[in-house]
Order: C-alpha cells, then sequence, then structure tokens
C-alpha cells in the first residue's frame, strides 16, 4: 500500500512507518514567527521555563505585519523580538525586508523533503516547494522552538488535479480562487492537499506559491506540489544543493481525488465577506470601488507587479480611485525598480509602500473608511481584515485590480492585455 507525499514526510521526520491518522513526535527542520506571533512566542516559552534554542540556524523572526512600527507599543514588541533574537542568536528579518512568507524561501530557509512550522496561518505558501509547511499556535511553536520536534497526527490526503488549457487573461491566483470556490472554507481541514495536472506544470513559481498560499482558506493543515523542473531550478538557483523531493506513490490512498478543468475558467472575484463566495467576473463586474491594493504573500512577487504595469502602462488610475501597491521583499521592489514597473505604477498615480503587511493585516498603511470597497490581491475578506469591519474587500488577481483601478469599477481585465 503506498503514501502520500505528507505520509512519507511524516515517516522521515518521526523514524517511523506512518500513515494518516498516526499520532507521531516529528523532528522539524525550520520554524518562523512573525511579529503579530513571535511576542507570543517568546512568553509561552519563558513561562515555560526554555532557556535554550535546540538549533538558532533553524528559527527566525521576521518584523513584518507592523513593519515600519505604527505606535509606541508595538515598538515595544519589536524590541522584545530583537533582545531575545540577539540573547539566543536567531536570524532576524527587520523592518523593510519583506513578508515571511516570501522571505522564508526567497532566503533558502526551506527545502524539498523538509517539515517546516511557522506562528502564521499561510504558512502552508512553502509547500510549492514540496515540503511539508503548516501554521500552528504560538505555545506550540515555542516548545518546537526548544526541543526540536512536535506531535503531530498525520493528515489524511485530497488529491486535486487541475486539468484543461489555461484561457487567456487566468492567473494562479484565479485558479486558486475557484479551488477556494469548489473545496468550500471547510473542505480541506485538517487536510494535506496534493495539488498536480498538467496546469500546475505550466504555472511559475510565483503562481504556485499563490496556489499553496489559498489552501489555508480551505481549512488545509498544508498545501503541497510535487518538485519537478522548475522547484529544482527554483531552490538551486538560491544556493540549495542538498535535498530530497518527495513524490507520492501511485497507489498511495486519498481521503478522496477532485479534478478541476479550467478550461472555461473566466476571471475569478472573491465577494465580501468569505473567501469561498467566489464568483466569475461577469457578476461583480461594474461595482465601483474607492481603492485598490496588491501585494501581500499571496500576490505580491515580481510577476503580480509586471501584470499590474503593463495594464497601467501609459494609463491614469481614476480619479477618486487610490491604489496601493506594496512589494513582498526588498529583492522584488529593487528588481521591479530595475525593470521599470515602480516607474510606471507610480505614474499612473499608485501609491508605493515599503515591503510588508501593513495595508492586508489593516494594522496601518491603507486602511479603509466605512462603506469604502476595495479590491485586493490578498487573501482574506473577512469583516475587518483590512482594519476596518464596515469595509468590503473584494479578491481578485494584480490583473483584476490594476484594470479596477483605471475604471474605477470592478472591470474585466482581458480587454487590456
Amino acid at each position: 500500500m503506498g503514501k502520500t507525499i505528507v505520509e512519507k514526510i511524516f515517516s522521515s521526520h518521526s523514524g517511523k512507518d506512518v500513515r494518516a491518522g498516526d499520532i507521531v513526535l516529528a523532528k522539524v527542520d525550520f520554524l518562523m514567527a512573525q511579529d503579530g506571533t513571535a511576542p507570543l512566542v517568546i512568553k509561552s516559552f519563558e513561562n515555560i521555563g526554555f532557556d535554550k534554542i535546540f538549533n538558532p540556524d533553524k528559527v527566525v523572526f521576521v518584523i513584518d505585519h507592523n513593519s515600519p512600527s505604527p505606535n509606541e507599543g508595538v515598538s515595544g514588541l519589536h524590541k522584545l523580538m530583537r533582545e531575545f533574537a540577539q540573547k539566543y542568536k536567531i536570524e532576524i528579518f527587520e523592518v523593510g525586508e519583506g513578508v515571511c512568507h516570501i522571505l522564508v524561501p526567497e532566503k533558502c530557509k526551506v527545502k524539498p523533503g523538509d517539515l517546516v512550522l511557522g506562528a502564521d496561518s499561510h504558512t502552508p505558501t512553502y509547500g510549492a516547494i514540496n515540503c511539508f509547511a503548516s501554521g500552528v499556535g504560538s505555545t506550540d511553536l515555542a516548545i518546537a522552538m526548544a526541543t526540536g520536534s512536535l506531535w503531530f497526527k498525520v493528515p489524511e490526503t485530497i488529491k486535486i488535479e487541475i486539468k484543461g488549457v489555461i484561457p487567456f487573461g487566468i492567473f494562479g491566483k484565479d485558479i486558486a480562487l475557484y479551488i477556494v470556490k469548489n473545496l468550500t472554507a471547510e473542505g480541506a481541514i485538517y487536510k494535506s492537499v496534493e495539488i498536480k495536472g498538467k496546469v500546475i506544470d505550466q504555472l511559475s513559481m510565483d503562481e504556485r506559491f499563490t496556489i499553496c498560499n489559498l489552501t489555508t482558506e480551505i481549512g488545509a493543515k498544508c498545501g503541497i506540489l510535487e518538485f519537478d523542473e522548475k522547484v529544482k531550478q527554483y531552490i538551486e538557483n538560491r544556493g540549495i544543493k542538498d535535498y530530497e523531493p518527495v513524490f507520492p506513490d501511485k497507489d498511495a490512498i486519498y481521503e478522496k481525488e477532485v479534478v478541476l478543468d479550467i478550461s472555461n475558467l473566466k476571471p475569478q472575484v472573491s465577494k465580501p465577506h468569505e473567501v469561498d463566495n467566489v464568483s466569475d467576473i461577469d457578476e461583480v463586474e461594474g461595482i465601483e470601488i474607492n481603492q485598490g491594493f496588491i501585494g501581500t504573500c499571496t500576490n505580491g512577487r515580481v510577476s503580480d507587479f509586471e501584470i499590474a504595469a503593463k495594464i497601467l502602462k501609459k494609463k491614469k488610475i481614476k480619479k477618486g480611485v487610490r491604489l496601493i501597491c506594496t512589494p513582498g521583499s526588498r529583492e522584488i521592489y529593487l528588481e521591479c525598480l530595475k525593470r521599470g514597473y515602480i516607474e510606471i505604477l507610480i505614474e499612473s498615480g499608485a501609491c508605493i509602500t515599503n515591503p510588508g503587511c501593513g495595508p492586508c493585516v489593516g494594522t496601518h498603511q491603507g486602511i479603509p473608511s466605512d462603506g469604502e470597497v476595495v479590491i485586493s490581491t490578498a487573501n482574506r475578506n473577512f469583516k475587518g481584515r483590512m482594519g476596518n469591519p464596515n469595509a468590503f474587500i473584494y479578491l481578485a488577481s494584480p490583473a483584476v485590480v490594476a484594470a479596477s483601478c483605471i475604471e474605477g469599477k470592478i472591470a474585466d481585465p482581458r480587454k487590456y492585455l
């Protein structure tokens, strides 16, 4: 009887032959906490009485959610993180370096076959490079940080095959939202999700990260893609040479298998106030907007700004509409500057902010007013997600956001591509 990818990873990290449903103590390869959770991790670590990190090279703190600090209280939390990191010789990514889920793979912190935990719900993003990556609570991360291990229930796996021909004007975000629409917000709770198919083979790494990022929104414990030449090129270009890719066995047992054909897919938009409330662009086209946002760990990469720049080149954002653009990391920001994307966006009327999470989580930078409508490339649109429970957030691809900002209403980007 064959095994899924996640069963193989837990077998190798627990030293046992395990199956879905087994309870195991597994060794971890890498741990991450951001400034919204790291202070709680530190508090748990100290309250339990720990005084040693199992391996400081395998732990990273990231200041991204409130970056730069918007107030005195947050500054105190950042100071706490810096002092703890210095004491235990943990690497810390500082203000302006970028979003945790973009920085971790960008800085070669994870590789195929790894078992990775993050004190952040969208940690499954890293599954695009063929590893188990999952969000955990702050206490769990503190325990793993001290011991190098954590107890797990090995999740069952849902296999999703994406087939068909990718239509014109359809991007990874559209496919991700289509998966969320079909699986629903509760469709994969505590499940591993293996996503494969000829469509996935054609997608860039940027788009694959987007798809794994959105597996959080179907309740998945993790989203994992198979290793292929694109993954190999991505990690080896970043200096990772020692790794062991993991493939599912042909006779692996899945909880269920889902096949989605995207041949006739239209641009997808998630409507307020649930991520799985997804519709074709036709149903929401013409809804007036007040603000657009391009960025986040979902769509803050170079290719995302390339799409937006192509649409906005020599065009202007409609008067009365704001467009906030937030590169996902310093490296991405510099590359977009080099390619001229930032100049194009600024000339169109966009506001460029420092790399970070600000507008997405609503801590500062771009909080909408009561009744305002935002079209965003983020991964969540719950009430209050961007800092105001009385605002309305729609989620879409960078192409939809850019086109909508030109017209001042939700617009089909295909006419601009």
